[in-house]
């Protein structure tokens, strides 16, 4: 019974990046979290509300003292309005009360597999896609 479970554990981090790809996914899901988090407060409080993350420094905002950073083994890309570009380096989603947003893209990568954050402007309907690394 314990190779059995020792060769599913392996099985599934092998399948899955291992703990790099945990790591990987696990970051992307929790920003994706806090960028809903986000919405919803615009929407509750009839207030904008920004998410702010810094690529460089590996950390991210979100209202109401929501902030987490990134493993620093993960490269992190952030496409967004130069509008709301907090400083120099940063990246901003602003979310209005009526849930739409700025929009924005949060990519996470470790080799050849990556984790996207997309944001609709529209909408601001937060989707994660897993994919790989283009050449």
């Amino acid at each position: 019974m314990a190779i059995i479970a020792l060769a599913s554990v392996l099985a599934a981090a092998a399948m899955g990046g291992g703990f790099r790809g945990m790591q990987l996914s696990g970051s992307a899901k929790q920003i994706a979290s806090n960028l809903r988090f986000t919405r919803a407060q615009a929407i509750a409080t009839g207030q904008p509300q920004r998410f702010v993350i810094d690529p460089h420094a590996h950390t991210w905002k979100a209202p109401k003292s929501h902030h987490g950073e990134i493993p620093p083994k993960l490269a992190v890309a952030f496409i967004g309005a130069r509008e709301v570009q907090p400083h120099p380096g940063e990246g901003a989603i602003a979310f209005f009360p009526d849930g739409a947003s700025t929009g924005g893209r949060v990519q996470l990568s470790s080799g050849k597999a990556q984790w996207t954050v997309d944001v609709a402007w529209l909408t601001g309907q937060v989707r994660v896609t897993h994919g790989t690394v283009e050449p």
